[in-house]
């Protein structure tokens, strides 16, 4: 994808996402079918892969899992969702449900983490793609209108 269609492909699903903000009991959220995030499949090449176990959704791109006999808290990465949890900020347009979309699929399941370059953001969360079976749910989440694409280099893939 260019860097010229996937801006544009930003900038759609903005404006879908905020056009769909008009009433609280508007329909569930859409996004056009071309706003997606590319992926090569659960096998291949690049990164690690864990089975985890989700424990809890913190809201939309966020989850807490058990890693490693451990607890970790995971931020999808390439991807955004209207924050729900934001601390001084207001409960943005479809952000409950984009977390309750999130919690009732991935809530309980084991799923494989895979990593980019960086692994921690500056707020101390793990970054990585989260595969359900062969779903790349991060990927899932854009296609269903939960979320819009959002990269930060070097964590582009």
């Amino acid at each position: 994808m260019t860097r010229r269609a996937f801006v544009a492909s930003v900038v759609v699903a903005i404006a879908a996402l905020a056009s769909s903000c008009t009433s609280p009991n508007s329909a569930e959220p859409t996004m056009p079918a071309s706003t997606t995030i590319a992926s090569a499949g659960p096998t291949a090449g690049g990164g690690s892969r864990e089975n985890t176990l989700v424990t809890r959704v913190v809201d939309g791109d966020t989850v807490e899992a058990r890693f490693g006999g451990r607890p970790l808290t995971v931020r999808l990465i390439g991807i955004d969702t209207p924050e729900s949890v934001a601390p001084d900020q207001p409960v943005q347009c479809f952000a409950l449900r984009a977390s309750a979309y999130t919690t009732g699929r991935l809530e309980g399941a084991r799923v494989r983490l895979q990593f980019d370059l960086e692994r921690i953001d500056p707020f101390g969360r793990t970054l990585a793609s989260v595969w359900l079976g062969d779903e790349l749910f991060n990927e899932t989440l854009v296609r269903e209108g939960y979320a819009f694409v959002t990269t930060y280099p070097p964590n582009v893939r």
